[in-house]
This record gives structure tokens, sequence and C-alpha cells, in this order.
């Protein structure tokens, strides 16, 4: 672990009180319309090249509670399932059990986070009000980030008591919803890809390796498919596959592959369209292929396959934020310095195979593990990442108008 601040060093200990002004409620004007239509797995902003929900951001001031860090050492943490080291015959995490024994901080790790949306959905009303929602820590993708930023759902961070943030891969530092990251810092990245079960998929098809969308939607595999209900990784994908390119196409691109996907659910194609709980019915056999993400499909071991479409396929990046009128923000911050040591990161990234963020995390994984060093799922080369797309920037009303057309095709 890198030496840490003498500052952070005081605040672990519980010695530094906090002096969080108090501000203004938070506004909730307009969020609330986008993002019960929305149902995506965001798009990286321009850190990797591409944009998030509607242009340049402004953030709005934000509530502020009385931070109760140095009281009470207690961090709530909301994040996606499979997306921290794990260690398999104890169930435990180790990075986040080290935390807690190096600060005596108890953290309250909950795998909530299914889909942006469905997350959003339960916490809309307190945002709104002005409350607490009882997390210290969420994990959200891009789009959604931006929207809580700019509605003032998110506090600003302290960059003092987060040193190791300048560890940050410099391509991340810019997005257009939060300049220089001063609300938010990268968790993971990661491609909305292929995954497969490889014995289904050879029995079915005659081959263990899934490359295109035509496969996907071979009759032989009709009620085993999956799609995201994220409608930018699904519709990027789609959209790719149809020749269309997902970071600038048009309305006329968008509704081919609207009526695309269309088709596929109305014929029993596709079974269902999930979060994250795809890789279960993988497991079980339910499935044969999904349209999912790189990180899970490469955890569920050697009998699963992986990879970007042909075509090609989606690039996103999900985001730590500090919530409006969280109680424990200095805890939080200082949890986010801890992740963000190169050797920290490098160890989550060991596991969870996602693209990491931070820098000196690819040096440090040749200790751990000298082939994933090289593995093009954690640190992708330029060739790699060509593979992929950043889906379009949207405005707000742009947003709405396709994620009701992608809820109508799936039946939502």
């Amino acid at each position: 672990m890198t030496p840490q601040n003498p500052e952070v060093i005081a605040a672990i200990a519980g010695t530094m009180r906090s002096s969080i002004s108090r501000r203004r409620l938070l506004r909730a004007a307009g969020l609330g319309g986008v993002a019960m239509v929305a149902a995506a797995c965001g798009a990286s902003d321009e850190a990797l090249g591409g944009g998030g929900a509607g242009g340049q951001a402004v953030a709005q001031d934000v509530g502020a509670a009385e931070d109760m860090s140095a009281v009470d050492k207690l961090i709530n943490w909301s994040n996606w399932p499979l997306y921290i080291d794990i260690d398999d015959a104890t169930g435990s995490r180790p990075s986040l059990e080290e935390f807690q024994k190096l600060t005596g901080f108890e953290v309250v790790y909950t795998e909530d986070v299914n889909d942006n949306n469905e997350f959003y959905a339960k916490v809309r009303t307190q945002l709104e009000q002005g409350q607490d929602i009882g997390r210290d820590i969420v994990v959200l993708t891009d789009w959604m980030a931006a929207l809580w930023v700019q509605n003032g759902f998110v506090q600003k961070l302290n960059k003092d008591l987060i040193p190791n943030w300048t560890n940050l891969v410099p391509k991340y530092l810019y997005t257009s919803w939060d300049p220089g990251r001063q609300y938010s810092l990268p968790w993971q990245s990661g491609f909305g890809c292929f995954g497969w079960n490889k014995g289904q998929l050879k029995e079915a098809l005659g081959t263990d390796t899934l490359v295109s969308v035509d496969q996907l939607f071979d009759p032989k595999l009709k009620g085993r498919v999956s799609v995201l209900s994220e409608m930018r990784d699904t519709m990027g994908v789609l959209l790719a596959a149809q020749g269309s390119d997902p970071s600038n196409f048009t309305d006329d691109d968008f509704n081919k592959a609207i009526e695309t996907l269309t088709q596929q659910v109305d014929n029993g194609q596709i079974r269902q369209v999930t979060g994250n709980d795809y890789a279960g019915a993988l497991e079980s056999g339910d499935l044969i292929a999904v349209i999912g993400w790189s990180g899970d499909m490469i955890q569920l071991g050697p009998d699963f396959g992986v990879g970007l479409p042909e075509t090609g396929g989606t690039l996103w990046t999900d985001n730590m934020m500090i919530p409006a009128l969280a109680a424990h923000k200095r805890n939080a911050e200082l949890l986010m310095n801890y992740y963000y040591d190169p050797e920290i990161a490098a160890q989550v990234a060991a596991y969870v195979q996602y693209i990491c963020p931070v820098d000196g995390a690819q040096e440090a994984m040749r200790s751990i593990d000298p082939a994933l060093a090289d593995n093009q799922w954690i640190f992708p080369d330029a060739k790699t990442l060509s593979q992929s797309y950043v889906f379009m920037t949207l405005t707000e009303e742009k947003d709405v108008e396709y994620q009701r057309a992608f809820q109508k095709a799936i039946g939502g």
C-alpha cells in the first residue's frame, strides 16, 4: 500500500473534525421523467472519447448533513453484483476486510445496483425531498451519474482526503458532466459484449465461439438468449451489427435497430431482458448466449465464453459518488482513497476483470498474476478499444424518446 498522506492518517484515526458547511437543499428539476423512462447502461464520456447525458453539465449545490464520520465509523456502500474481489473459499471480500481492519470502520456493502434506473427508483423520493438515502457511496454508470450531478444529488469530493486520486488514468479525467472529476471517481470500466455457455453453444450451433449478432439470433438458440435492460449496451451492439456507428447515428438508424429488437422479442428468440442477473441463468443452462458485461462473463470461469462482436461492442464507465446528505462523507472519501492505491486496485481488478482506471495497477498486477497484466479485458490497448464504441451523447429529450422506444420493444 502506498504511504498515506498524514492528514489522511489523522482522519482515519478519527482525530480530525469535519467542517462541512450547510448549504441549500438539492433541487430535483427534471430528473424524474428522464430517469424513470431510462433503462440503460451508460457510455464512458469524453474520458474515453464519447459523451454523457446531454452536453456540458452544470452541477447544482447540494444539501449537506452534519458529517458523523468522527463519531460513527460506518460506511454504507451500494454497488453492482460481482464487482469487488471475493475469496471463493470463504465468500469474504479481502480488500474490504483489510480496509476495515486498517481503519476500524464497518463497511456495509450491498449489491443492490442491478441496473441504473431500477436503483434510482428505490431512492428517487428521498433524493427529490432532500433526504439521506442511507448510502455513503453509490456506483452509477456515466449517463445516470451525469443526471445525479446535474440535479444536485451528490456532494463535491474533498480531494485532500483522497490524495491517491492523482493515480486516476488521465483519459478518465475529463467528462462533460464532471470536468476534472469534482464529484465522481471511476470505479471500473467495461465492455458490453457477448457471453455464452461454450458447451451448449457447441451443441446448438456446432461452434464454441460467438462472434456475430446473426449467430445470437439463430433460431437454434430460440428462447435461450438474453439482452441487457441497459439500453445503450443492447442498442449499441445492434446498431453496430447493422452497420451504423453507435457513437454517431440517426433516428432512422435507431429505429431500424429497434425493429430488429422488437422482432426478436416478439418471436421468442430473446427470452429475457435483464440487468446483472443473466449470469445465474447462464450457469443453470436456462440461457445459452447473452449480450452482457465483460467482467461478469470472465468471472463465470472457463466453461463460459466472452468476446466483442465482430462488428463492435460498447464501452462504459461506472463511477463512485457520495450522495447528497450522506452521513459519513469523510469516511467514504477515505475508502475511495484506499481503492485508488494501485496495489489495491490491482487486487480488485484481478478478480472482477473489468477495465481498471487506476494508473500503476498494471505494474502492480505483475506481482499478483503476471498473465493478467497483459489481459485486454483489464488493460486494453488501442487496438482492443478500437473494437468498441462509446454510445452517442443524447440530449435529455432524445434520451426520453429513445428510452420509450426501447421499453416498448422489450415489453416494458
